[in-house]
């Protein structure tokens, strides 16, 4: 029984019994130069990309990878993402992974000023941007592997932003828990917005595939979610030419403070969870994009302080966290592969959580949405 550090500046692999990690400098195209980190603990795998603010690029439960088919064929290096492009949307050059952050100034739609200037683009930029100070801890007593890392989000005279971040999986479940902590490092008062995209496609994701959640409100995004409000919580087979629908929540936590969406796949026999403390992440986004398998077919769910809006509309509802200076804000989630009666233990679970008197609006809340 040990313990292994490794730190994690170029290509590297370490082992330690059952557990592993291996650094490589992905090559062509472009993921040019992108660095892959993968950790391994028995059988739950996950790969990390520091260059992409620590996203998630993948896990896998056994043989079952939990993720999805983007048409973006990646990982990119941010350098091939315009996040500065007018229409605001250049963030979606990039985006193919399991987990990515949205935030840190800004975690929403585009949001245009005066003359319709790009004030912040879709998702803000740290999903785009790299780590430094990172390592990686094998420790053969726990069965655990755990990365740590931090990302800078800084402008001079506007803000000074970190993230630092601690990723552990286990060989004895097949599960990843991951912490960020947020601090604002200038001497002057700040606010933040954070989101977790959590991307499923299949095989969780399928005609009679369904997501479980505590509901307490819900209510469409825009127009185009309406006809799905019915069937908000079920999902159809993929729908070349099918749009994006999108719905809002607000969920019901658990004695622990934690609120909990599960995806259950179309048999039933397998599901995937994500878990969070509403204290800090009160708003849920469930983003379903049931259109054809080669544009992508897959749902998001979606954790956050706010609701994806352009922030100017968030500031006015008060959705933005305030952070006094060299102050920080932390924010604890679980992702977890369920197989066999551990669908079933999971869904009791969470459904004896939601609400006894639903509030569900045929049409977008004015308070929760610009539309």
């Amino acid at each position: 029984m040990a313990r292994k550090v490794v730190r994690i500046e170029g290509e590297v692999a370490e082992s330690l019994g059952g557990l592993a990690v291996r650094a490589t400098r992905l090559r062509g195209g472009r993921s040019q130069g992108v660095l892959s980190v993968e950790l391994a603990a028995g059988p739950t795998r996950v790969v990390v990309l520091p260059d992409r603010g620590l996203g998630i690029r993948t896990m896998w439960s056994g043989a079952t990878e939990l993720g999805w088919r983007s048409p973006v064929r990646g990982p990119v290096h941010p350098r091939f993402v315009p996040l500065g492009e007018p229409s605001g949307l250049g963030w979606l050059d990039g985006f193919d992974e399991l987990m990515a952050r949205c935030g840190l100034v800004s975690n929403g739609a585009p949001d245009f000023g005066a003359h319709g200037r790009l004030v912040h683009g879709l998702h803000g930029r740290i999903a785009n941007l790299p780590a430094h100070d990172v390592a990686v801890v094998l420790d053969d007593t726990a069965g655990t592997v755990t990365l740590s890392g931090a990302v800078d989000e800084t402008r001079f005279l506007c803000h000074a932003l970190r993230m630092r971040t601690t990723l552990t999986i286990s060989a004895h479940a097949p599960r990843v828990a991951w912490s960020d902590t947020v601090e604002n490092l200038s001497d002057r008062p700040t606010t933040i917005q954070m989101l977790y995209h959590v991307n499923l496609g299949p095989p969780l994701l399928g005609a009679g595939a369904e997501v479980v959640v505590p509901l307490a409100e819900l209510a469409p995004r825009d127009a185009a979610a309406v006809p799905d409000v019915a069937t908000w919580n079920r999902y159809a087979a993929p729908q070349p030419g099918r749009g994006e629908q999108v719905h809002f929540m607000r969920l019901v936590p658990d004695t622990n403070g934690r609120a909990t969406a599960l995806l259950v796949a179309p048999d039933g026999t397998q599901a995937a969870s994500l878990s969070w403390r509403t204290a800090e992440l009160p708003c849920f986004t469930l983003w379903k994009n049931q259109g054809g398998l080669a544009d992508g077919y897959v749902t998001g769910l979606e954790p956050a302080t706010n609701y994806p809006n352009p922030r100017s509309f968030e500031e006015t509802q008060g959705r933005v966290v305030p952070l006094a200076p060299r102050a920080g804000v932390a924010f604890d989630l679980v992702l977890e592969h369920h197989a066999g009666a551990a669908v079933a233990a999971e869904r009791a679970r969470i459904e004896a959580c939601a609400a006894a008197a639903l509030r569900i609006d045929a049409g977008p809340r004015s308070d929760w949405s610009t539309d």
